[in-house]
């Protein structure tokens, strides 16, 4: 069969069948999937998804549409008979509102800044390049989905975040330059909250654990571990605890050949250094973490407002903003910072 050819067998999921059933239900109490929504008080858009089988229903969502259609427990029944392997869905949906009550999150990256990271010209640009294209109104609602994602810099109680990224990643120039250089000096300034670290895997680095690809590893409110994994064409989602635990492990390993947090920053430094014409890569060692009496590197501080002044209309989205905010409490000299969601 060539690529792209349909075999003409489709694929019916476990996830398709509670759909059905909840449209068979819904059609039964003479209600739209509007006033469904209304009375769950869920988006339409959440009902007509679970419908068509492309997001899981939750427990207690299907908890309450029992009682909504009294349906005597039919759907929470096939919610929880669903195997354990079709468990969690793989589509971007799910994962996003697992990543959103995430307690922790750790993440492995080889090509890209993560989305939780990137800033909105890096991502707009990175969707751009999507082939076969993307129509422009589909790349800025993508655009503003990765923007929203960073709402979780935001949230009460912080998550504790890591992220593990190839060095190649700060050195692939994408685009305008002007967009890899606020993209290198946001990525400086979220090394600095504290519920955020960031190593970066040196190039020269003798053996690698990661040369499977990324990855990204969650643990949910209840204390579940789960993993997601993207590829070209499919993203997987999956909670079984062994494959959970190899992926922890595996990133265990990464963190060892990584550089630590502190030669992870003065990397970043030296690079915005050379970029900026300023000190000497070689001289330039700055504090990880700037206080009041020390401030943020030359480079860094420099570049803020340089690429601040060039950007006067941009809006900044959540995440940046919270970055701005965390970065200038303990830094009052640093310049303000420029203004500036699928997973990664």
């Amino acid at each position: 069969m060539q690529p792209g050819k349909q075999s003409g067998i489709r694929r019916v999921t476990s996830w398709q069948l509670v759909g059905a059933q909840l449209r068979h239900f819904r059609k039964l109490a003479g209600l739209t999937q509007a006033a469904l929504a209304e009375l769950a008080k869920v988006g339409e858009d959440t009902i007509s998804s679970i419908e068509q089988g492309r997001r899981a229903l939750q427990p207690d969502l299907a908890t309450t549409l029992d009682k909504l259609l009294n349906t005597k427990g039919a759907l929470r029944v096939a919610v929880e008979g669903i195997p354990r392997k079709e468990r969690y869905q793989a589509l971007v949906e799910d994962f996003v509102q697992y990543e959103q009550s995430a307690v922790s999150l750790i993440s492995y990256e080889s090509q890209l800044i993560p989305g939780l990271l990137q800033t909105e010209a890096y991502a707009r640009f990175i969707f751009g390049c999507t082939y076969p294209p993307l129509e422009e109104d589909v790349i800025e609602q993508r655009v503003a989905d990765r923007l929203d994602r960073q709402k979780i810099l935001e949230r009460k109680p912080r998550p504790l975040l890591h992220f593990i990224l190839e060095e190649s990643i700060l050195h692939t120039q994408l685009g305008d330059p002007d967009v890899m250089l606020e993209q290198l000096l946001h990525l400086r300034r979220c090394m600095d909250l504290p519920f955020v670290t960031i190593q970066i895997m040196p190039r020269e680095a003798p053996q690698h654990a990661g040369l499977g690809g990324p990855f990204v590893l969650l643990e949910t409110p209840d204390h579940d571990g789960l993993a997601y994994i993207s590829g070209q064409l499919r993203a997987e989602l999956c909670d079984e605890p062994a494959d959970v635990s190899v992926l922890m492990q595996r990133y265990g390993m990464l963190r060892t050949q990584a550089l630590t947090v502190e030669k992870s920053a003065r990397l970043l430094d030296a690079l915005l250094d050379a970029l900026l014409g300023e000190t000497c890569p070689a001289q330039h060692t700055p504090a990880l973490v700037p206080s009041p009496s020390t401030g943020s590197s030359r480079a860094t501080a420099t570049a803020m407002a340089e690429t601040a002044s060039k950007s006067p209309t941009t809006g900044a989205s959540p995440a940046t903003a919270t970055v701005t905010a965390e970065t200038a409490s303990r830094s009052p000299r640093t310049p303000p910072p420029s203004t500036s969601a699928t997973p990664r």
